[in-house]
């Protein structure tokens, strides 16, 4: 036996959302698994996405409730104090907590099953581990993550500028932070920060809003949040600095004059890269694109002939906790029956921003229309929907689009009260491959928020009649 060489059927690089299925998938197999770490256990979604996330934003939710509720006739006395320590405190226990539980499950891995270290490629199938020691697999499966991305010009602000990953180790709340980017993390971070009472401002380069594709849903969202964000559109970042503890940043809007303001913090929010530099792949025969990415089949993951496979965040594909799940369940199953490798089936696509009103997209939205001339669009807005006005949340638009040949159901994108839910349901439907008529002999219980469902869906049809 040699102690310097560890033997596997199948190494899977990160023990993440993706990786943590494929390591199951390849155990269920029979074979021989090795889930290597080079970093801290518990995901990104435990650590530093989801569910840290989540916690934020439910705080800022108490937050709205309470200052809303004089429409309902209920007088608050003094309005909502916001102790930024404490909502942190729970911020961060309760995400230790969601970690724990990850840590627990791989704790309980067979220890030859484990490799806590970063490692690189020397060849195909032969990694060498930070210790020194080699490991040979005859399978790989790439489910190393992403890392965020910090543009080189906000290296003058050192640790003032920081990444949604540094926000949840925060141990107080600031008093003013600057997003920089209006995606999904600007806008849910933005939001929740501003509703505890930091002084929030949102610059975004272009008119995109958290990859709203439908203009009419996204000039909705726009007119509903942009003002608690104080969102600036089309903004180019002209100077940036540091003076002191304050980060100084200067931007123009559409080429009109420079404004200048103070931040204790800028939230840059530029997007993610896969995590793979460390790797050096350039020491393999894999086909690497020109950003020194693999090339692979996006139904099988597998590498272009290669006995290597990529899943999840990591693809570049998508950035959703069940989808890199599924990811690591079709890596694992085809890693693990290979070279008998097979497109399997993937679910409905969907999601979710947790902003106030929320924010879905199910089946790509307005950008995956093939034909738009082709589609008969139904909508309900959402400030005439009975129940959503007794909440009175009665904000947004809800869109729905059908293809008029068979009036199969096709997606939706929508801002609006309760989006989550009603995107859950719209995937449903959209995986059954489901018609529009289909969903309208559904029940619709009243009154509900899914009535309005029912409304955007029987407008599809008259507009496909018309």
């Amino acid at each position: 036996m040699n102690d310097s060489v560890i033997d596997c059927d199948v190494a899977i690089i990160g023990a993440g959302s993706a990786g943590l299925p494929a390591y199951r998938e390849v155990l269920r197999a029979g074979l021989r698994p090795l889930l290597i770490e080079g970093g801290p256990h518990g995901t990104m979604c435990a650590r530093v996405g989801c569910m840290p996330s989540k916690l934020l934003i439910a705080a800022a939710q108490a937050v709205a409730d309470m200052r809303h509720a004089d429409g309902f006739g209920i007088r608050m006395d003094a309005p909502p104090r916001v102790d930024g320590a404490a909502v942190m405190d729970r911020v961060r226990r309760e995400r230790d907590r969601f970690v724990g539980f990850v840590v627990d499950d791989v704790q309980a891995m067979p220890a030859d099953h484990r490799l806590d270290s970063p490692v690189e490629f020397l060849r195909d199938g032969v990694l060498r581990a930070g210790d020194g020691r080699e490991v040979h697999a005859r399978r790989i499966i790439l489910a190393t993550g992403t890392r965020p991305n910090v543009p080189d010009l906000y290296q003058p602000l050192g640790d003032l500028a920081i990444v949604n990953d540094d926000v949840f180790d925060w141990h107080d709340l600031p008093r003013s932070v600057l997003v920089v980017g209006s995606g999904v993390i600007g806008v849910e971070l933005g939001l929740a920060l501003a509703r505890l009472g930091v002084r929030v401002r949102v610059l975004n380069r272009s008119d995109s809003f958290a990859h709203l594709s439908d203009p009419r849903v996204r000039a909705v969202a726009v007119d509903l949040l942009a003002p608690e964000l104080s969102l600036v559109q089309r903004a180019r970042v002209v100077t940036v600095r540091r003076e002191g503890d304050q980060a100084v940043v200067g931007w123009s809007a559409d080429g009109g004059p420079e404004t200048v303001e103070r931040f204790d913090r800028v939230l840059l929010t530029a997007g993610r890269s896969p995590a793979l530099d460390a790797l050096h792949l350039e020491r393999t025969t894999m086909p690497l694109d020109e950003r020194g990415r693999p090339r692979f089949d996006p139904a099988t993951l597998q590498v272009h002939g290669q006995p290597v496979f990529m899943a999840g965040d990591v693809t570049g594909r998508h950035a959703i906790q069940h989808e890199a799940s599924d990811d690591g369940r079709v890596a694992g199953r085809n890693a693990a029956a290979w070279p008998d490798v097979r497109a399997l089936p993937r679910r409905a696509p969907m999601a979710v921003v947790f902003s106030d009103p929320q924010i879905m997209q199910v089946g790509g939205g307005h950008a995956a229309l093939d034909d738009p001339d082709a589609v008969a669009i139904g909508e309900v807005d959402w400030t005439r929907q009975g129940r959503s006005r007794v909440m009175l949340r009665n904000r947004g638009l809800l869109r729905v689009y059908m293809r008029k040949s068979d009036q199969g159901f096709l997606g939706a994108e929508m801002v609006g009260p309760d989006a989550e839910h009603v995107a859950h349901l719209l995937a449903w439907a959209l995986q059954m491959k489901l018609t529009v008529p289909d969903m309208l002999n559904l029940p619709f219980y009243h009154p509900t928020i899914e009535e309005g469902i029912r409304t955007a869906l029987r407008d599809a049809v008259r507009q496909s009649a018309a």
